[in-house]
This record gives C-alpha cells, structure tokens and sequence, in this order.
C-alpha cells in the first residue's frame, strides 16, 4: 500500500517551468508532417490511376476549396476532361488491338504464372532438358518474329522491368512481395502514364491474370504441326469362322511362304504402337521362323508333311491338327544359274532412311552371295523407267555395286513401266532351267500408268507365262501399298517380304537366299476333309487371304503359292472332337446329314490331307495325300516336339494381337511361358526376339 502521507507530499510538489524552446519545438515539427503530407507521392486510399472514382473525388475537392462557383458550361467544361480522362486509362488497361489475330510478344510479369510447390523436385531427365531447351528455342525464335511485324511499344524504365521479374519471382514461389517505398516523382511521368510504383503495378497486373479464368497453355509449336498422314495400304479381312464339320467338310487354300506381316508387327511394335489388326495375317508370323520338320528323302519328292495331333493350351475342349511342310534343301553345289533383275524403286516417295538408302545396302548383301557366273540386271522407275545396268555377270561385282551405289531418288512412280521392262531384261538373258526372277523393291506408291490392283494383278499374270518369277520386297511406313505387293506376289509366282531393318536384309537375302530365289515346287495347294464322326468343328488358324474355292484344287489354271529350296511351311487346325463338349454351332434339327462310310476302316480318321504341286517347270500337278488317325496323336502338349510348341505359341500371339475370341482368355504370360520353354537353339535370336515382342505387346496394352 501507498502511504497517504506520501501522496498528500506529492500533491504539495509545484510543477517545473516549460522550456523555452519547447514549444517552438513541437511547432516546427507539426508543419513539417503538414507540409510532407501535402507533397507525398502515395496517398491514403487507391494508388492514382487504378480507380477512376478516387480521382474525380479529389478533383472535385479541390474545386470545392477553391470556392469557385461554375455556371453550367463550366461545369460542362470541367466534365470533358475528366472524361477524356478517364476514357485513356480505361483503354490503358485494355490490350491494344491491331485487327486480325496477330500475336502479341508477352513481357515476363504478363505471363501467366503457375504456383509451385516448396517441396524440393527430382531432377529433369536429360530428355526433358533437351525437349525443355527445344521449347525454349522455338520460344525466342517466334519472339523475334513479332518483333519483326509488331508495332514498336513504349519503352518501359528499368525500374519497372526489375520490379516485374522480381515480382514474377515473388508470385512463383507463391508469396507477393510488399512493394517498396518509391522514389519522389511528379503527378505525371514523362511519357504521360500516371506515375505509380512499378512493383505494385506488376502485383497488380499479376493478381488480375491469377483471379481471371486461365486460358488453356499452348503446346510448343512443333508439337502443334499436323501429324503426318499414314497412307500405308493394307487389304482388310475377316478372321476364319468355325465350320460344322457336317455340313462343310472340305477346307481348301494356297500355302504362304510369305514373312512381310511378321516383320511390319516387329517395327510397329518398336515404334511402341500396337499393330492394326488386318496387318498381323497369322500363317506369315508362323512361316517367318524356320523348323526343323522332317523333308523328303530325295528331290525327286520336292518336299514332306507330317501330321500332328495334339491338345489345344487355350481351349481344353478342342485339339491342334498341326500340318508341316518341308522343303528339300537344294545342296548349294547342285543350285542351277541365276538370272536376276533388280526392279528398284526410286521415285520420290523413297527418299526416306529406311527406304532407298537401305534398300541399296540389302542389294549389296545379296550380290555378295551369288556365284560368279550368275547374271544381274538392274531397272530403276520413278517417272518412267530405264535400265541402269545391263545384264552382267557376278563376277563384275565392281560394277554391279557402283551401279546401285549411283541410285538417286526423285520423280513420281511409273510401276507398270518398270515391271514390263524388268520382265523383257529377264528374258533376254533368260536361263533354262536356272532361276529366272525379277526382285521388285519398292514401299508400293505406284502413281503413274496402271495403278489399280486389278490391272497390275492382269500385267503380272500375263507376264508369268513367260516363265519369269517374282520376289516382291517392301520398304519403309507410312506410305507402304502392302496390299498390292499382296496381289503382285500371289499373282506372280512370288514372294514378299518387309524389310526394316538391315538385319533383315541379310535374313531374307543371305541366310535365306536359297529358299528366296530357288524354288523348287508351284502352285502347291492344300486341302482338307474332315470326318464328321470324329470331329464336330474346325477352324484354319490363318490363310484368311488365300482360301481358295473347293474346285480350284484340282484346277490347274489356278495359281497359288510355290515352296522354296529348304522352305518349312506351317498350317494349324483347332478341331472341336465329336461329343467333347466343346461345339460352338448347334446340330440342325431337320434335314442331318447321314455320313457313309461304306464301311471301310477309316471311318476312325479324323481327317484326310492332300497336297497338290507342279515342278518348277511343268504345268501338270502331281498329288500328295496323307490320312490323319489316332497314331498321329500326341497325348499332351509338352510331349509335342519344341518346334511344335514354339509354332503353336506364335499361332496364339497371332490371334491375341488380332484380338481373337478364341485367345481373348489366354494370357501373354502363357505365351510366354510356352515359347520360353521352347525355344531350343536359336543360332541367329529370332526366337528370342519374339519372346521381347511378346513383352512389348503386354506392355502396351494387350489385345484390343
């Protein structure tokens, strides 16, 4: 407590006197702070030139103290200035408009501007940086470019061009920074914008573009080019149906020797794209590999099938009747001489990497294997067509080489042209009974002459009579005709083949070569009966495109496909046994058929094969037929043969690319499992390549 006493003592105490100057002191002070207020560059309220109400107030305040005392055309006269005013910062803060949509070059604060987390990020991949500096470039290139054609804009003062990267900084980490105390400046600044403080008129400008809708980013502009168009041409077909062994027995079609589907699914499947459905034609996916099945004794039987039954991994109801064909292996001592013409395409459309550069090194890989006396001839077309090389034995590898070497692209493409001259250099040097061939390389964009599948298909079934036959060998995406070199190899007692790679290139024309140029049997023809009381259904797994009629089998005049020296030919069956449960097509009510067999002992067969073929020159076929019964059986599947196997598991990524019902519950990692396991050896790793397009196709997406 405070003692009275001691307060009363306080009380008494008389005050001190005032300094002197204390007053004058405090005086000076308060007009100082009045006359600072009065010149300050920021005011209390809005900053001058953001919100045109604060101005006309303190306009208008101002009149008001000045006591003046307008008549009505003055204050008309007061108003238009204040509109005029008003109306040049309104059009200030709009973007200036020239007509048209020309780009208008952004300053850094105008751009929008994207909040990024705090958290520290992994470091960009060396792509990205490289896609980033790219993007970068493609921005300073398009810059310059409106400098060239914008109109010239005030120049902006460096305080405010530091105040906007600073304050684009600022709002990038997600914080806005205080503006800082300006620098003492008149009402109006020398290029008649009010003066106000650059950091804050950046904030400004930036917390607008933040609260207005964002307009979606705009992709750089090499991303922004249309794509190129794929004007690859591709025949379209339907998958085999299931047959009701009953009611249609018979199964006819032309063998395919062909490999172009397997390697156009290999570069699609690299270039990280699915294959589109009507490009993966099974039977050439399976024939792409060879196989060691058993061929003929002689060569006086151009070639052997064996016959196989065994159980279905997709499907325990049904079974596999797998067909082999092999090929005798015509010694190279005993190969007859070769007459060649190398019909190339150089027509504009080839001038791509994978089309005539390496269509040049493949040729060159195939003169290297041919003997010394066997003759060469080279035909180019683009507008029209020319010979570049008349026939020339091997033994002049010098010329032959620097003849392909020369091979320019340009022009458009004369196919028909090409091929009538191809065909009169082959009988020209023509050799009895040697290899006559005319070896068509092209990416199939003939334009000029007869263009039509159905002419060209004409032109080559006229010119075969000649005794001429026809390797076909396709070049290059994009602008591939795959469906003519379809109709002109099957048409002219031809292959095809797709080379993308120069690995390939030696596949096809090197390690290949003998099956390639070398044939050893025509026309051959396969033909299937089927025993209604053994099998309910069936379905040919492949050769959509060469199903032929029942009566063409016997028909002579009808073409089909030739086996090579040493080629192995696959055809697999899924046959639904009678009574297993497993039938997909319900019996017909009225009407059975009653199957007679006369009573012979076949009646346990499950089928009866045959096989028609004519010699390389003759016109005549000879058959072969092969019944198909319960010795032919292979108890399981891993009892069957490794080359049995494998076949079967290219037989179902077939069907799985081509998103087949019959495989749609069979995984690629059963694929996978099967062909791991049969392998076998695998000299030149083409098994080991599928096994990684296997990978590649589950890592993609699977079947469609």
């Amino acid at each position: 407590m405070v003692d009275d006493n001691e307060l009363n003592r306080l009380r008494d105490i008389a005050a001190p006197a005032p300094a002197k100057d204390a007053k004058a002191r405090a005086f000076e002070a308060a007009l100082r702070a009045y006359d600072q207020e009065n010149i300050s560059a920021v005011s209390q309220g809005s900053v001058g030139g953001l919100r045109l109400t604060e101005r006309a107030q303190k306009l208008w305040s101002e009149i008001m103290q000045k006591k003046l005392i307008a008549t009505p055309a003055l204050a008309g006269l007061v108003a238009l200035p204040i509109a005029g005013y008003a109306t040049f910062h309104l059009l200030r803060e709009q973007p200036p408009k020239f007509g048209g949509d020309e780009k208008i070059s952004e300053t850094l604060a105008d751009k929008p501007t994207t909040v990024k987390p705090t958290t520290a990020e992994p470091k960009p991949a060396r792509g990205e940086l490289e896609k980033d500096k790219k993007a970068d470039a493609d921005v300073e290139s398009r810059d310059a470019t409106d400098a060239l054609v914008a109109p010239a804009s005030p120049q902006k003062s460096e305080s405010t061009v530091a105040g906007g990267a600073a304050q684009q900084n600022a709002l990038e980490r997600g914080v806005l920074a205080e503006p800082a105390p300006p620098a003492p400046t008149g009402e109006f600044a020398l290029d008649g914008a009010a003066s106000v403080p650059s950091t804050s008129r950046a904030r400004m400008a930036a917390e607008s573009k933040l609260m207005a809708p964002q307009q979606p980013a705009m992709a750089p502009a090499d991303q922004m080019l249309p794509q190129e168009e794929n004007r690859d041409r591709i025949e379209d077909f339907k998958t085999n149906p299931v047959h009701a062994a009953l009611e249609d027995p018979v199964s006819t079609f032309s063998i395919d020797v062909d490999t172009a589907s397997y390697s156009f699914v290999r570069s699609s499947l690299k270039q990280g794209t699915l294959p589109q459905a009507d490009t993966v034609r099974v039977e050439e996916m399976i024939n792409y590999f060879p196989y060691d099945w058993k061929g003929p004794d002689s060569a006086a039987t151009p070639f052997n099938s064996t016959v196989s039954v065994m159980p279905t991994p997709w499907n325990t109801q049904t079974r596999l009747m797998h067909v082999a064909i092999k090929g005798f292996d015509v010694k190279p001592t005993e190969q007859p001489k070769a007459n060649l013409v190398f019909l190339i395409d150089v027509s504009g459309s080839m001038d791509e990497p994978d089309k005539l550069p390496l269509l040049k090194s493949a040729f060159r890989l195939l003169v290297s294997k041919l003997k010394a006396d066997d003759t060469i001839s080279i035909v180019t077309y683009a507008g029209d067509a020319g010979t570049v090389l008349e026939p020339t034995k091997a033994s002049e590898k010098d010329k032959i080489l620097s003849a392909i070497d020369n091979l320019t692209p340009g022009g458009s493409t004369a196919g028909e042209a090409g091929i009538k001259e191809a065909y009169r250099l082959a009988q020209k040097s023509f050799v009895k009974d040697g290899v006559n061939r005319v070896m068509l390389a092209t990416d199939g964009d003939f334009n000029v002459g007869q263009t039509d599948d159905d002419d060209l298909k004409r032109l080559i079934e006229s010119e075969r009579k000649s005794g001429v036959f026809l390797s076909v060998f396709g070049f290059g995406r994009g602008n591939l005709n795959d469906q003519m070199m379809q109709t002109i190899a099957q048409n002219g007692n031809g292959t095809a083949a797709y080379i993308d790679t120069l690995a390939e290139a030696e596949k096809v024309l090197v390690e290949d070569a003998s099956s390639t140029l070398f044939t050893i049997a025509k026309d051959v023809k396969i033909q299937v009966e089927f025993n209604p009381n053994k099998v309910s259904e069936y379905r040919l797994i492949g050769y959509e495109t060469r199903a032929l009629n029942r009566e063409d089998f016997n028909n002579d005049r009808v073409d089909a496909g030739d086996i090579g020296s040493g080629h192995s030919v696959t055809a697999i069956y899924e046959i639904t046994p009678k009574g297993s449960g497993g039938e997909q097509i319900d019996p017909l009510r009225y009407g059975q058929a009653s199957v007679d067999n006369g009573g012979v002992a076949n009646a346990d067969e499950y089928a009866f094969v045959k096989i028609r073929y004519k010699l390389p020159n003759e016109d005549v076929s000879k058959l072969i037929t092969t019944p198909v019964t319960s010795a032919n059986e292979i108890s399981s599947f891993d009892q069957a043969s490794a080359d049995q196997r494998f076949s079967v598991a290219v037989a179902a990524f077939g069907q799985k690319l081509r998103d087949e019902d019959a495989t749609a519950k069979f995984g690629y990692d059963k694929i996978m499992e099967i062909a791991t396991a049969a392998r076998g050896a695998d000299p030149f790793g083409y098994r080991s390549e599928f096994l990684s397009l296997v990978r590649l196709a589950s890592a993609l997406g699977g079947n469609r």
